[in-house]
């Protein structure tokens, strides 16, 4: 199998200091890392030290001229989807193990953070890991494969789950489905429901996005003042 190189935009620490933590935006299908590294300087008010990264998708979006995609999504049966998550995971492996080494950082400084298809491949290569990364943030995104987790999961990060009651594009009953797979093989799941939100993210889900990803890596949300 071919592995395509990732790149994508990046924002280094607010702070000016070498990265303590990374933080790695997935964004969704049609869209590209110039989309989600805009939440960079949101996270970086609680995460000074933190070096944020936003790969594009390996493959150019097949249902329009513009866009990136991590698999086709024009076969939306549960095997496509499936087969198509596993297919991207080595790149996005790849990735992070270069990222990890470039800055001198382990699993445990990493946080994934992803959108609808983003989401689904924060979950499948999170689990996958030889060691638990400190969190995964999901948005509007599904579980793939949850009959394959309990023979395939290798790491258990503490992940959040947040996805809007009126999505129209993956439906809000994905969350119960992955919140019930996840916990019966041990991995700690919180979930927040966004009442009248379609597929996006709004203020509330943003902002438990940053509080988990800030305390996952131990520190203070919002910062202790002294």
């Amino acid at each position: 199998m071919t592995l395509h190189p990732l790149s994508g935009p990046s924002v280094p620490t607010a702070s000016g200091n070498p990265a303590r933590q990374l933080v790695v935006f997935l964004h969704g299908v049609g869209s590209d890392g110039d989309d989600l590294i805009a939440l960079a300087p949101y996270f970086a008010r609680w995460l000074p030290d933190a070096a944020f990264l936003a790969p594009h998708a390996p493959l150019p979006f097949d249902m329009a001229p513009v866009g990136r995609q991590w698999f086709s999504l024009q076969n939306l049966d549960s095997q496509a989807i499936s087969e198509g998550v596993a297919s991207a995971a080595p790149s996005l492996d790849r990735y992070l193990d270069e990222q990890l080494a470039a800055h001198g950082l382990t699993d445990g400084d990493l946080a994934l953070v992803g959108f609808s298809q983003g989401t689904m491949m924060a979950l499948h290569v999170a689990l996958r890991r030889h060691t638990p990364c400190a969190a995964v943030v999901g948005y509007s995104g599904l579980l793939a494969a949850p009959e394959r987790l309990p023979a395939e999961a290798t790491a258990r990060p503490p992940i959040l789950l947040v996805h809007g009651e009126e999505d129209e594009v993956v439906p809000h009953d994905f969350l119960a489905l992955a919140e019930k797979t996840l916990s019966v093989v041990g991995i700690p799941v919180d979930t927040l429901s966004c009442p009248g939100l379609g597929h996006s993210i709004n203020d509330d889900g943003l902002m438990a996005g940053m509080q988990f990803v800030t305390q996952a890596f131990g520190l203070a949300f919002p910062p202790e003042t002294p």
